[in-house]
């Protein structure tokens, strides 16, 4: 039976946005800039719904306490910053789910982890159909996932009971912080899976191949 779902927050990174390419980009030229070769596209997609701390471990073999290491980070997030959306779309499918979660006046938003110096020009700058009621980033709250905090501020500005939303996204950590927060959740099967990762194992409630399952749920 499906529940009364009368909202829907969706993760940014893997789940709403493909921000890979851009991210990879991002990688390979901090990755350029310190004499390193490039990576494949393929080996660098799976990581990027972790953030700069995992992109840099995967490009350049190196734990965060490592000399240098925070150095490249922040050359990565720049890069990053100043090509924030040349190549970053919607999921195929996603605006129309986008499109009907607005013609049904049905409220949706955003809760990442992106911090919001990031996350903000980010949806400024992407084609979307329409826009979100609320967005809630890495660094809105105290707490980020997989804690529920950050998901329970955005059912309170949108006037809606946890219980009545629905919470999507590519990480376990998405998975586990609608669970803590009383939310359905639904796994986006079409993001950013690492090859280790166990998605049917965080038992989310739906599991999504494609945005557009999320039509059947409205």
């Amino acid at each position: 039976m499906t529940p009364p779902i009368e909202c829907m927050l969706f993760d940014l990174d893997g789940t709403l946005a493909d921000t890979a390419p851009d991210l990879a980009n991002a990688l390979n030229a901090t990755l350029e800039h310190f004499g390193q070769p490039p990576l494949a596209f393929e080996k660098i997609r799976p990581v990027v719904s972790h953030g700069g701390i995992a992109l840099i471990s995967l490009g350049f073999g190196m734990h965060p306490d490592d000399p240098g290491f925070e150095e490249r980070r922040q050359h990565l997030l720049q890069v990053y910053l100043d090509n924030i959306c040349q190549s970053t779309r919607l999921f195929p499918g996603m605006d129309e789910v986008l499109q009907t979660l607005h013609e049904k006046n049905i409220p949706w938003g955003i809760v990442t982890n992106k911090p919001a110096w990031l996350t903000d020009p980010l949806m400024a700058a992407l084609p979307m159909p329409c826009r979100t009621q609320v967005v809630i980033s890495g660094d809105t709250c105290e707490h980020r996932k997989p804690h529920p905090q950050p998901l329970l501020l955005a059912s309170e500005r949108l006037h809606t009971p946890p219980g009545q939303c629905l919470y999507i996204g590519d990480a376990q950590r998405d998975i586990q912080a609608g669970k803590a927060a009383g939310m359905h959740t639904a796994c986006a099967l079409f993001g950013y899976i690492q090859e280790q990762d166990r998605p049917l194992e965080w038992q989310a409630d739906f599991s999504l191949e494609q945005p557009g399952d999320l039509l059947t749920l409205m």
